[in-house]
């Protein structure tokens, strides 16, 4: 089992910043690539952002490419979402995941081995 908890959601005008954590715990967390996902009301949940088990590959929607960057530091079991540049459009609960596949490509909703909790995020104009 992998638990999931993201932090780090909050209120911010538009043109400003935040940083998503996303704390991992439980066996072999650390073998997972992991995935932000978000979803805002009415909407799907989508696709944000992938990092590799090694941190070494990445991969965002075209959405928040060049405004958005997923890191993660293996040592502290953590996944991070640096957000910048942030849009109305951006306003979401934010989800961190454990992508169970072997996949190179974009985390598919059916990929996810575990979920956290979710952090809301909302973007003012």
């Amino acid at each position: 089992q992998v638990q999931l908890v993201e932090s780090g959601g909050g209120l911010v005008q538009a043109g400003g910043s935040l940083r998503l954590s996303c704390a991992a715990s439980g066996r072999a967390s650390s073998s997972y690539a992991m995935t932000w996902f978000r979803q805002a009301p009415g909407k799907e949940r989508e696709f944000v952002a992938k990092i590799s088990r090694s941190g070494g590959s990445t991969s965002h929607a075209g959405s928040v490419k060049g405004r958005f960057t997923i890191s993660r530091d293996n040592a502290k079991n953590t996944v991070y979402l640096q957000m910048n540049s942030l849009k109305p459009e951006d306003s979401a609960v934010y989800y961190c995941a454990a992508d169970g596949s072997s996949s190179l490509g974009r985390t598919l909703i059916s990929d996810v081995a575990y979920w956290g909790q979710g952090t809301q995020v909302t973007v003012s104009s």
